[in-house]
C-alpha cells in the first residue's frame, strides 16, 4: 500500500509541475524577443548566461514561480509558518518577571530615551530608540532602574518592550521561508528552513527579551528578502515594484547598521550582489550606455544615498531626543557637552583665560580619555611607589577639581590674578586631598615603559617632582591658555616626560578607572593633549560658552569615534562567559540569561543541538554536493532538466547563502574585542537557509540510486524523519527557553536529566 501510494503522488514534493512539458505561448515568445538575457535572469544576482539557454526559457520559470506562490497550498504553508513562529516567540513572554542578562543595559537605555537623558553606548542608537518607543507606546513610564539581573519588575510595565522584540524575532522564520522559496523555487526547502528556525531554542530565547539582537536580525533578513525580491523584478526594470524592493532594501540596510555595526556585513553582501548585477548589465550588448547608467544611478540612490540619509536621520533624532545631561557626558568632548541641558557647560559662562589661583577640571582629548582625577586611595604594594593614586575618570566628580599654583608658591592675593601662559611652570594641587600632581621614575602600573603619576605632599608642600611646564599645542612663548579651546600638554620638569592618559582600565584596586602615566615619548597625540573644561575664578570676568556648541556633523563624527573605540575596548563582566568563534557552530557553550542555582528560575541561551549540528553537517554536505555539481556543469555532462536546475541552485543560490554565512561569521576571528555566543546568530540564519536547500536537493536526488516510486517514499520518510527529529529535540530542550526550576541537569530529578550532552553546557 505504501508503494502504491507513492506511485500515485506524481510530482515530488516541492517540484514545480509547470517546469516540464510546458507549451510556449505566443505572448511569451513576443516577450522573449524584447528582453535581454541578463534582464530576465533569475534570483540572487549570482547568475550566469546558462539560465537563458535552457529549453524552456527563464521567463517561464518566473511564471512557474508565480503559480507556485499563488497556489492555496503555498498560502497554507505560509500561514502555518506564521502561526508557529509567533506562538513560539510570544509564549510566556512575561516570564521571568525580573531583569535577565543584557536587559540591564538595553532596558535602561530605553528608559533614558523616554526620559530624554543622554547616555553612551558602543552601538548605534536605532535599536534602543525602538525599544524606548515600544515601552512608551505600551505604558512604560521609564522609571524602572534596571540596576542588575534578577531585579523584580513588580508593577512596572515591561511586557511591551519584550513583546516588541519577540514580534520582530517572529518574522525571522517567515522571512527565511520566503527567501528560500524565491531562491530555490521549492516549497519543501523553504518549509525545512522555517522549521529549523521556528523550533530552535536559541532563536526563541534571544527573541524573547529586551535585546538588540532580534531587531538587528529583523533588518538583516528584511534586507536579504528585499534584495531577492528586487532581483526577481529585474526583467521589468524601473517599474513600481522594482523601485519598491530597491528602496526597501536600502531602508533595511540602514536599519541593520543603525542597530549594530555588524550590519556592515549585510551591506557588504548586498554590495557584492549589486556589483555582480551591474557587471552583467554592462556586458549585455542589447543595452545602451544610457540604460546602463540609469541602472547604475538608480542603485546608487537606492542602496547608497537613501541608506546614508536614513542612517544620518537616525542620529539626528537621537541627538534631538537625548538633550538632557546624563551618565554619558564624560565620554564626549567639552564642546559636545555644552549642548546638553543640565550639564555645567550648557549656556554657561566662565573666565576665558586660565589664571593662577583658579579651580579647574582637566579633560584628556583622547576619546573617552577621562578627567584628571585623584582620591585618597594609595597604589598597592608592588605597584610603583605607595603614594596616592592619580587616574582619569569618565564621569563628573568633585575629585576632578585641581588648583593652579605658581612653581614658587607665590600667589597674587589681590587684584586681577596673573594669567597662565605657554611655557609657564606650575603646580597642580588636588583640591580634595591637597596633594600635588607628581611624577617620578617608577614604572607606571600598566604601561611599563611609562612613568608613574601620583599625588604627593600635603597642603601644597612637595618637591621638585611636582613641577609641570604648560605647553599650548601650536603655541608660542607667552600665548595665553584659552579655556575649552586650547589644547595643552603638561611636561614634567624633572624627567622630561609628558602627562598621558593611556586608555587602559586599572584593576579593582584602581576602581577600574583609566590609567594616567607620564610618557617619555614626546610626540603629540590625543592621549597627551588636554583641555581646561571647568574654570572657576571669581576675580576674572566670565564669557558665554554658547559659541562653543558644535555643528551636527561634528557631533556625528565624534559619536562614531567614541562608539568604535568603546566597542574595541569591551571586556567581559565578572563571572560572565565569553567564547571563541570556533565554539559557535558546534554549540559548544551557551550563555546564562537568568538564574544559577536550583532555587532560581533559570533560562539558558543554547541553540537546539539537533538543529545546530544538522547545520554543521549540511555545510559539509553542501561543499561536497556543489563540488560535484560544478564538475558536472563544467565538463558538460548530460543532465536532465531537473538535475541541471538542482546543480544551478546549489551553485548560485547556495553559493549566495554560503557567502552570507561567511561574511557574518569569519570577521569575528579578526576582532580583538570580547566575543559572546550570541554574536553567531545572524550567521546561523544563513546556515539554516543553506541547510534547507541542501537537504531538500539531497532528498530529491534519491532517484539517482532508487526507482522513482521507492525514491518518492524515501523522500517522504526523510522529510518526516527530519521534522520528527527537530520537533522531538525541541520537546526535550524547550525548558532552556521557557524557563526551568528545581534540580540542575546533573542532579537527580531534573527535567533536563541526561540532556547535558557536552560538559561545557551549564544548565
Amino acid at each position: 500500500m505504501a508503494n502504491e501510494e507513492c506511485v500515485k503522488q506524481g510530482n515530488k514534493p516541492g517540484d514545480i509541475p509547470t517546469l516540464r512539458n510546458r507549451n510556449t505561448s505566443p505572448t511569451y515568445q513576443n516577450q522573449r524577443t524584447t528582453l535581454s538575457k541578463d534582464t530576465i535572469s533569475h534570483t540572487a544576482g549570482l547568475m550566469s548566461e546558462d539560465d537563458t539557454n535552457s529549453s524552456n526559457g527563464t521567463s517561464s520559470k518566473f511564471k512557474a514561480r508565480g503559480q507556485l506562490s499563488d497556489e492555496p497550498s503555498s498560502r497554507v504553508f505560509l500561514m502555518l509558518v506564521v502561526g508557529l513562529s509567533f506562538s513560539t516567540r510570544l509564549y510566556k513572554i512575561t516570564e521571568p518577571p525580573h531583569v535577565c542578562w543584557d536587559e540591564t543595559h538595553f532596558g535602561k537605555m530605553g528608559s533614558f530615551y523616554i526620559n530624554r537623558t543622554f547616555f553612551f553606548d558602543v552601538h548605534p542608537p536605532l535599536g534602543k530608540m525602538l525599544i524606548g518607543l515600544a515601552g512608551y507606546m505600551t505604558g512604560y513610564d521609564g522609571t524602572f532602574p534596571f540596576i542588575k539581573p534578577g531585579d523584580k519588575y513588580e508593577h512596572h510595565n515591561y511586557w511591551g518592550m519584550r513583546g516588541f522584540c519577540a514580534v520582530l524575532g517572529s518574522f525571522l522564520p517567515i522571512f527565511a521561508y520566503l527567501i528560500v522559496l524565491d531562491l530555490s523555487r521549492s516549497r519543501s526547502a523553504a518549509f525545512i528552513t522555517a522549521i529549523l528556525l521556528i523550533f530552535d531554542t536559541g532563536c526563541i530565547t534571544i527573541s524573547q527579551y529586551i535585546l538588540l539582537d532580534p531587531i538587528l536580525m529583523f533588518f538583516i533578513m528584511a534586507a536579504v528578502l528585499s534584495m531577492v525580491k528586487f532581483n526577481l523584478q529585474r526583467y521589468r526594470p524601473f517599474t513600481a515594484s522594482w523601485w519598491l524592493w530597491l528602496t526597501l532594501t536600502g531602508f533595511s540596510l540602514a536599519g541593520a547598521l543603525g542597530v549594530k555595526f555588524v550590519g556592515l556585513f549585510v551591506i557588504l553582501l548586498v554590495g557584492l550582489n549589486t556589483a555582480g548585477d551591474l557587471w552583467r548589465l554592462f556586458g549585455d550588448l542589447s543595452l545602451s550606455l544610457v540604460e546602463i547608467a540609469k541602472h547604475f544611478f538608480a542603485r546608487v540612490v537606492g542602496l547608497i544615498l537613501l541608506p546614508l540619509l536614513c542612517y544620518v536621520t537616525i542620529f539626528a533624532v537621537h541627538f534631538v531626543v537625548l538633550n538632557k545631561s546624563g551618565p554619558g557626558d564624560g565620554f564626549f568632548s567639552s564642546a559636545f557637552q555644552s549642548r546638553l541641558i543640565g550639564n555645567n557647560l550648557h549656556n554657561a559662562s566662565m573666565p576665558e583665560y586660565l589664571a593662577y589661583g583658579s579651580t579647574i577640571t582637566i579633560k584628556n582629548l583622547r576619546i573617552a580619555g577621562g578627567y584628571l582625577h585623584s582620591h585618597w586611595h594609595l597604589y598597592p604594594e608592588g605597584v610603583g611607589a605607595r603614594q596616592q593614586q592619580v587616574t582619569a575618570y569618565l564621569h563628573k566628580d568633585y575629585n576632578n577639581l585641581w588648583l593652579v599654583h605658581r612653581a614658587d608658591h607665590n600667589q597674587t592675593h589681590s587684584g586681577v590674578p596673573d594669567l597662565v601662559r605657554h611655557g609657564d611652570i606650575i603646580r597642580l594641587e588636588h583640591k580634595e586631598t591637597t596633594r600635588n600632581l607628581h611624577a617620578h621614575l617608577h614604572e607606571a602600573p600598566l604601561t611599563k615603559k611609562h612613568f608613574q603619576v601620583t599625588g604627593y605632599g600635603i597642603n601644597g608642600t612637595g618637591d621638585l617632582n611636582d613641577l609641570w611646564q604648560v605647553e599650548v599645542c601650536g603655541g608660542r612663548k607667552g600665548d595665553l591658555v584659552k579655556v575649552l579651546r586650547s589644547k595643552v600638554r603638561f611636561l614634567h620638569r624633572a624627567t622630561g616626560c609628558v602627562l598621558y592618559s593611556s586608555g587602559k582600565t586599572l584593576p579593582k584596586w584602581g576602581w577600574e578607572q583609566v590609567e594616567v602615566t607620564c610618557s617619555p615619548y614626546l610626540k603629540e597625540t590625543p592621549s597627551s593633549r588636554w583641555n581646561i573644561e571647568d574654570h572657576i575664578n571669581p576675580k576674572l570676568p566670565n564669557i558665554s560658552l554658547s559659541v562653543l556648541k558644535p555643528h551636527f556633523f561634528e557631533i556625528l563624527l565624534e559619536s562614531h569615534i567614541v562608539m568604535i573605540r568603546g566597542n574595541s575596548g569591551l571586556k567581559p563582566k565578572d563571572n560572565e562567559m565569553n567564547s571563541k568563534p570556533w565554539h559557535w557552530p558546534v554549540d559548544y557553550q551557551g550563555l546564562r540569561f537568568s538564574g544559577v542555582n536550583d532555587t532560581e528560575f533559570r533560562v539558558y541561551l543554547l541553540g537546539n543541538p539537533v538543529v545546530w549540528w544538522m547545520n554543521l553537517v549540511s555545510l559539509g554536505l553542501y561543499l561536497i554536493m556543489v563540488t560535484v555539481a560544478l564538475i558536472a556543469l563544467q565538463r558538460g555532462f548530460s543532465l536532465s532538466q531537473k538535475r541541471k536546475e538542482h546543480a544551478l541552485v546549489l551553485k548560485r543560490e547556495g553559493g549566495f547563502l554560503l557567502l552570507g554565512w561567511f561574511l557574518h561569521y569569519a570577521p569575528f576571528y579578526m576582532m580583538g574585542r570580547v566575543l559572546y555566543y550570541h554574536h553567531y546568530f545572524p550567521a546561523m540564519l544563513f546556515s539554516c537557509m543553506l541547510t534547507g536547500i541542501t537537504l531538500d536537493i539531497l532528498l530529491k536526488s534519491t532517484d539517482l540510486l532508487l526507482r522513482p516510486r521507492f525514491a518518492v517514499c524515501l523522500q517522504r520518510v526523510g522529510q518526516f524523519g527530519l521534522l520528527f527529529g527537530v520537533l522531538y529535540s525541541f520537546h526535550l530542550f524547550h525548558p532552556l527557553s521557557y524557563g526551568m526550576t528545581g534540580p540542575l541537569a546533573h542532579e537527580p530529578g531534573s527535567i533536563m536529566a541526561g540532556l547535558k550532552w557536552l560538559d561545557t553546557w551549564e544548565f
